[in-house]
Formats: C-alpha cells, sequence, structure tokens
C-alpha cells in the first residue's frame, strides 16, 4: 500500500487541505456525516448494481464508507479498493475495515494521475469524492484507463448550491455578518463544481465516457443526531464542516458568535422530532467505457 503521495503539481492545493484540518475534522465529523449522506449512498448503490466477484474502485473514498457498503456486495470473490489523498481519512478507513473484518483496502493517492492497472476494475463509484480535479478530463481519462472495456462508471456529486438548503439556509445567515468571498471561476475545484449537467457531461465525452446520464435525486437530510442536543450538534457540524468553516476561518471570536447566533436561528425552523432536516439535491451519474 502507498503510504505517502506528490504534494506538487496537479492537485497539490487540494492535497494540501486534506491532509490538514480538513481532513482531521472530516474524520471528527465521521459518524454524523455518514448519518447525514446515507440516503445518497443508498442511492448509489442502488445505482451501480454491484455484483458478486466485482473488482470496484472508489474515488474520494474518505473514511471509507462506502466502500465497506461496495466490498459487503461484491462479496468474498470480490475486490474492492478505496483511493483518497486525505492520509487522515484512509487511516480511518482502514481502522474500520479492520474492525469489521472487511475484504476492502484502501490506498493514499491522487486518483486523477494514479497509475492503476490498465483494464482491472468493472466499476468505479464515487460519492462526493470526483468534483475536486484540477484537470477532471485527464482525471476521468485516467480512470477509464482503469476500467475494462465492459466497465461502469457511478457517481453522486451535488446539484446547484441554491438546491442544497443544508448548505444554503446556514450560509444565508453568515452571511449577514461575513463579506461573501470572490466567486471562483467557472469550473474551480469544489463541492459544487459539477452541479451543471452540460459541464459533467462534457467532461465525461471528452474523457472517453459514454451513455453518460444524469438523474436528480433528491432528499431530506438530518444535520447533527435526534434528540435534546440536536441544535448544538448540527450547529458545530455547520460550523465546522462546509463553505461556513471557511468563512470563519480568519474572523474575530466576536464576529464567530454573531454569525453562530443567526445560524442557530436560522436552523431552528427546521428543527423536528428526528433532528435538524434540510434537503440536499444530487446529480445520480451513470457512465459506461
Amino acid at each position: 500500500m502507498s503510504t505517502s503521495q506528490e504534494t506538487s503539481g496537479a492537485n497539490a492545493e487540494q492535497i494540501e487541505t486534506w491532509n490538514g484540518t480538513t481532513g482531521e475534522k472530516w474524520v471528527a465529523h465521521q459518524d454524523r456525516l455518514d448519518r447525514m449522506l446515507a440516503p445518497f449512498g443508498e442511492k448509489l448503490l442502488e445505482a451501480a448494481h454491484v455484483q458478486p466477484g466485482e473488482h470496484v474502485l472508489d474515488i474520494g473514498c474518505g473514511c471509507g464508507v462506502t466502500t465497506l457498503d461496495v466490498a459487503r456486495a461484491a462479496g468474498a470473490g470480490g475486490h474492492v479498493l478505496g483511493v483518497d489523498i486525505s492520509a487522515p481519512m484512509i487511516a480511518r478507513a482502514r481502522d474500520r475495515a479492520a474492525a469489521e473484518g472487511s475484504t476492502a483496502t484502501f490506498e493514499l493517492a491522487d486518483a486523477s494521475s494514479h497509475a492503476f492497472a490498465p483494464g482491472t476494475y468493472d466499476l468505479v463509484v464515487s460519492r462526493f469524492g470526483v468534483m475536486f480535479f484540477d484537470d477532471p478530463v485527464g482525471a476521468f481519462a485516467n480512470l477509464h484507463t482503469a476500467l475494462k472495456q465492459t466497465g461502469r462508471l457511478v457517481f453522486v456529486c451535488w446539484r446547484p448550491l441554491g438546491e442544497n438548503a443544508w448548505v444554503s439556509v446556514p450560509l444565508r445567515a453568515a452571511l449577514a455578518h461575513v463579506a461573501p468571498p470572490a466567486p471562483p471561476p467557472p469550473g474551480t475545484p469544489g463541492p459544487f463544481a459539477f452541479a451543471d449537467k452540460a459541464h459533467v457531461t462534457g467532461i465525461l465525452e471528452s474523457a472517453g465516457f459514454r451513455e453518460i446520464a444524469l438523474t436528480p435525486f433528491d432528499a431530506t437530510l438530518t444535520l447533527g443526531a435526534s434528540g435534546p442536543g440536536a441544535m448544538d450538534e448540527a450547529l458545530l457540524q455547520t460550523s465546522e464542516i462546509g463553505p461556513v468553516s471557511r468563512l470563519l476561518a480568519d474572523q474575530p471570536d466576536e464576529v464567530r458568535a454573531r454569525v453562530r447566533a443567526s445560524i442557530r436561528e436560522a436552523l431552528a425552523e427546521h428543527l423536528t422530532a428526528n433532528g435538524m432536516s434540510l434537503g440536499g439535491a444530487v446529480w445520480i451519474v451513470t457512465a459506461r467505457a
């Protein structure tokens, strides 16, 4: 297994980010995030139709929940490899696999340039792990090479921010106190880089894929957990993960306090008996090699 990776060139900024406090925060919030994103993981598995004995590659596997789910579906005769650029998250994924006795394996590597054995995999999957490539066409061309001629690609990516209340509601509350950052150029790597259907289709076509389909899927997401601490958990998660956390990174304590108070007020409208419930909107993307 690889234990280090190149930190210059393509994706260098992303590698630095996900091996710093961002990766550590995702590990710390792993249970909360897995619960929140579970509806999309389930939809991904449904679309992937993993067959017993298949060889599967999971891109941007994070802390490993999707890789482990796929490994169960592929069974003892299959092989599932999870790849990520974040050392803290790969370490957590390996611990989870060991605790479960899973056959899934994990590698610290940049999927955009890693030398996968050509024609090895029946299936490439990803749950929110493919929107961060500096050169998405080159990255998907590399993944295309890893697939068998009959191979398929299935991934989940976010639709526009405005359709994702779990992000937009707390973000609007924060922007009442903090100046918005300059909008990034189109195609800049980030959570919503694949929001545009035509953009994604063009990338995949250029990388050699065919039979490309993007199907919208919406779900109600639960931030934090249910119970008396639901509000505090949702506020903590919102403040430490996602665009609000980036807005607050260099702000003084008094601004942070005002932002958290406004977010708490905005989230209160979405508190239910099951926890903090807000909408999430994604594309389920499928293609053939």
